[in-house]
C-alpha cells in the first residue's frame, strides 16, 4: 500500500514570501508532499516556517527539505502551538493565525467564522451597539477612541445613506498587524464590517489599502467575492491608496476615496456626522473591525471587557520590530510591560548590544529609555508619560543609535509627508530640521542645512545661544503639538522632545 503523502503547511504571508517561502514550498512539492499555504503564525524570525503534524522547522530553505522529512533537521522548533512565543499569548483577533488557509471559506466556518454575524443579525441594531460599547473596545488605529460611542453617533445621525470605511493604510514603521490580518484572515475583517453596517444602518463599505500591499489587496478582493452571500445586501469595495502617509488620517483618507487630493479636513464636522460624500460614516482601523466578530460571539463582549487594565480593555496585537532577536506579532491583554515585550519575549537586540531605546507608536511615537521599561501597555499610562501606543508597533534600537539623528528624522519625515494644509506642520517641520542641525553643530548649522535662509543667518548674526535654540525648539514643538490640524504635525514633537530629554549627549551637549 502506498503511504499517503506528507502534508506540509507553509505561510503565504508577504514576509514569508520575501524570505523565500515559495521556493521552500516548491521543494516540498517536488519531494512528493502535499503543500498547504496557510496564514502566518507571526514568528517572523523563523520564516519560512514549515509545519508538519504540528511540529515546526525554521527558518527553512529548499536545501533543508530532505533533513526535515527524514527527521534529522537541526531547525526543529518543537510543537508550534507550545512554543513560548505562541503559548504565552492571548489570541482573540489572531486566533486563526497559522491555522487556516486565508481564502478558504470552509476553514473559516470550521473555526467559528460568521458566528458573530449570525448572532448580530438576530439582534436589533441597538443591542449590537450596547454589546460593542460594553466590551470597552477602543480604536486600534492609534487614537484609542471608544468604538461603541463612534458607532452610536453614526447610528443616531440623520440620513438614509451611511458608510463603513476600514482604514487599512498601515504606514507606521515597524507595524504589520493590519497586513497580516488582511492576508491571513480576510473574512474576519469582512465579517466585522458587515456587523458594523448592521449596527449603524450602512449599505456600503470601503477598505482603503495602501498600494504597497498587493498581496493583501488580492486576498481581500478574492474573499469579498467568495463571501458575497454572507455580505449581502451590504456591499464592500477595496480602494487602493497611492502611498501618502497622511492618508492614514481619517479625513484625508475620505478625501482620497472621493477622488480628491489627500489632505486633512478641519473638524468639526466629524466624519461620524459628515464623512464620506457628506454622509455619516464609521471609520475604523483593521484591528478594530477584526475584533468585532469575537465580541459579538456568545459571551465575547464580557470576555473582552474582562481583559486588560483600567480603560484599556481587551487584547492588543503588538508588533515587535527593529533591532530585536525575536521579531513578530504578539497578541496579549493590555498591561504588559516593555521589559517583558523587549527582553523576555523579544529576546533583546538582534545585534546582541544593549537596548538604548524603544519607539512605540510608529515614526511619531516617543522614544522610551530602558529606565521606563516598567511602563504598562495602557493608553492612559502612556499619555501620562508623554508617549503613544498608536497602532501597537514596538521598534527597538541598540546603543549604537544616534538619537539626535532620529529626532532630526522625525522632522524630515513630517516635512516630506505633510499634506501642506496647515502652517505648523508644513513650515514647522522644515524649521525643526534646521534648528536641530544648528543645535547639534554648536550653532554653526550642518553641511546639509539650508544656510542661506534668513532665519539661520539672523541667528548667527545675533549670536543666539544653545539655550536660546533649545527654548526655541521647545516652543516650536508646543506650536506643532497644539496648532496642527491632525496627528502628523501634532505628534511629531513626541519623538523629538523625548530624544532630547533622555539622550541630550546625542545633541552635542
Amino acid at each position: 500500500m502506498t503511504p499517503s503523502p506528507t502534508t506540509v503547511r507553509i505561510s503565504d504571508d508577504a514576509l514569508a514570501l520575501a524570505c523565500g517561502a515559495d521556493g521552500v514550498a516548491a521543494a516540498f512539492a517536488a519531494a512528493g508532499c502535499t503543500v498547504e499555504r496557510v496564514s502566518s503564525w507571526g514568528m517572523h524570525w523563523l520564516e519560512p516556517l514549515v509545519e508538519i503534524d504540528g511540529l515546526g522547522f525554521g527558518p527553512a530553505t529548499p536545501a533543508d527539505v530532505t533533513a526535515i522529512l527524514d527527521g534529522t533537521s537541526s531547525k526543529a522548533v518543537g510543537r508550534i502551538a507550545d512554543h513560548p512565543f505562541i503559548a504565552g499569548q492571548q489570541r482573540l483577533t489572531f486566533a486563526r493565525a497559522g491555522r487556516t488557509r486565508p481564502t478558504s471559506l470552509g476553514d473559516y466556518i470550521a473555526t467559528g467564522g460568521w458566528a458573530g454575524l449570525t448572532r448580530a443579525r438576530a439582534m436589533t441594531a441597538a443591542e449590537v451597539l450596547t454589546e460593542v460599547t460594553a466590551s470597552g473596545l477602543r480604536g486600534r488605529g492609534g487614537a484609542g477612541f471608544p468604538a461603541g460611542i463612534k458607532w452610536q453617533t453614526v447610528a443616531n445621525a440623520p440620513g438614509t445613506r451611511k458608510y463603513v470605511v476600514c482604514n487599512a493604510d498601515e504606514g507606521d514603521s515597524g507595524t504589520f498587524a493590519d497586513r497580516m490580518l488582511m492576508e491571513g484572515d480576510p473574512f474576519q475583517l469582512i465579517e466585522g464590517m458587515v456587523i458594523a453596517a448592521h449596527a449603524v444602518g450602512a449599505g456600503q463599505g470601503y477598505i482603503y489599502v495602501r498600494s504597497e500591499y498587493p498581496h493583501a489587496i488580492a486576498k481581500l478582493n478574492a474573499a469579498i467575492a467568495l463571501a458575497a452571500e454572507h455580505i449581502a445586501p451590504f456591499k464592500i469595495e477595496v480602494r487602493v491608496g497611492a502611498g501618502a502617509y497622511v492618508c492614514g488620517e481619517e479625513t484625508s483618507l475620505l478625501n482620497s476615496i472621493e477622488g480628491k487630493r489627500g489632505e486633512v479636513r478641519a473638524k468639526p464636522p466629524l466624519p461620524a456626522l459628515e464623512g464620506l460624500f457628506g454622509c455619516p460614516t464609521v471609520v475604523n482601523n483593521v484591528l478594530t473591525l477584526a475584533a468585532i466578530p469575537h465580541i459579538l460571539s456568545e459571551g465575547g463582549a464580557a470576555l473582552y471587557a474582562s481583559l486588560g487594565v483600567d480603560r484599556s480593555k481587551g487584547t492588543m496585537p503588538i508588533q515587535l520590530a527593529g533591532n530585536i532577536k525575536h521579531g513578530g506579532l504578539y497578541e496579549t491583554a493590555f498591561g504588559i510591560t516593555l521589559d517583558d515585550l523587549v527582553n523576555r519575549i523579544g529576546g533583546g537586540t538582534a545585534s546582541g548590544r544593549p537596548v538604548k531605546a524603544v519607539q512605540v507608536g510608529g515614526p511619531l511615537g516617543a522614544y522610551i529609555p530602558p529606565a521606563q521599561f516598567h511602563l504598562p501597555f495602557d493608553y492612559e499610562a502612556y499619555t501620562v508619560a508623554d508617549a503613544l501606543i498608536g497602532h501597537g508597533g514596538v521598534t527597538v534600537f541598540d546603543d549604537s543609535a544616534d538619537m539626535g539623528a532620529m529626532a532630526r528624522f522625525a522632522f524630515t519625515f513630517c516635512a516630506a509627508e505633510s499634506c501642506g494644509k496647515c502652517t505648523p506642520c508644513r513650515i514647522g517641520s522644515t524649521r525643526g530640521v534646521e534648528l536641530i542641525d544648528r543645535i547639534r553643530s554648536g550653532g554653526k548649522g550642518a553641511p546639509d542645512a539650508v544656510e542661506s535662509l534668513p532665519q539661520m543667518h539672523n541667528a548667527r548674526k545675533a549670536g543666539r545661544s544653545r539655550a536660546d535654540d533649545l527654548q526655541l525648539l521647545e516652543d516650536l514643538a508646543e506650536t506643532m503639538k497644539f496648532g496642527s490640524l491632525c496627528a502628523l504635525g501634532g505628534f511629531t514633537p513626541y519623538p523629538v522632545m523625548s530624544a532630547l530629554k533622555h539622550w541630550p549627549e546625542d545633541f552635542g551637549e
